[in-house]
Formats: C-alpha cells, structure tokens, sequence
C-alpha cells in the first residue's frame, strides 16, 4: 500500500499488529501525505467509552487525539526513528456521543529532532469536537523503550 516501512507503516499496511492502545481506540488509517506531513485517521468511540451521561469521556477523546499527532509525525519518520511526546494540550470544544470519529493530525515545524504537531478530532457530521497541540521530539527507535 505505501513502500514504506517502519513500525507505523508496518501497522498500516497490515505488516504487523496495530498498538493495542489503538486497536482499543478502534484506530483505521485513512490518508497520509508525507511530504505535507498530515494524517487523516477514523476512530470507533464505543459504549464502553462514556461518561455517566452518555458522552464520550474526554479522556478517551485525550488519547484519540494523542493517537493522531504522534502518527502524523511517525509516517514522515525513517524506519529506525521513532518519536517521544514531550507535551500535549488538549481543548474539549464539545460534547460527543459514541460513535465514528474522525482524527486530522499534521507536522507543523520541525527543527531537528523536535517537531511541533496539531491535530483536531470531528464528529461524522464533520463538527470539530477537541483539538490538541503537542511537541514531540524524534529519537532512535532503538532508544524508544528508554526515552523520557
């Protein structure tokens, strides 16, 4: 599907199993450019998901979000690279009932080895429902089980 390789593109095509934290999330590739540095992902926000009120719990739109910045910058990586997230913000904008969700995630500047991301998640009517800014800084995949 894409002729890259790597640990997120080995996920992507099929080539090895997707982190379970993602699975969990019900995370589906949709789109990557590269050169652009941007992402488009679907996640299922199941039942098993709400709050006491039937809403997504913000928490698990937290983790969708996270799920989207870290990927954007992951598919423009070499496959010995891996990324660490120094920080994440989050914004909940509105609620959201279960259901599909729909992550946009871009690299916003990079220098270096640290790298500026965004990302926002919509409802299926195409209402953005939280957005995130994060900073990330690109390691060796070797180093990744290590890196604070």
């Amino acid at each position: 599907m894409s002729g890259r390789s790597g640990l997120f593109w080995d996920a992507v095509d099929g080539r090895s199993p997707l982190p379970r934290a993602a699975a969990t999330l019900g995370l589906e590739f949709i789109d990557a450019d590269v050169e652009n540095g941007t992402i488009r992902l679907a996640f299922n926000a199941t039942e098993d998901f709400t709050n006491p009120t039937g809403n997504v719990l913000g928490a698990f739109l937290a983790a969708m979000l996270y799920d989207t910045v870290g990927p954007a910058l992951l598919a423009t990586l070499q496959p010995d690279q891996f990324q660490s997230t120094m920080e994440l913000k989050v914004s909940f904008l509105r609620p959201v009932r279960p259901g599909r969700l729909f992550g946009n995630g871009r690299v916003v500047h990079r220098v270096g080895d640290i790298a500026y991301l965004e990302a926002s998640l919509s409802d299926s009517d195409d209402m953005v429902i939280a957005t995130a800014s994060a900073t990330a800084r690109v390691i060796p995949l070797s180093g990744a089980e290590t890196a604070a």
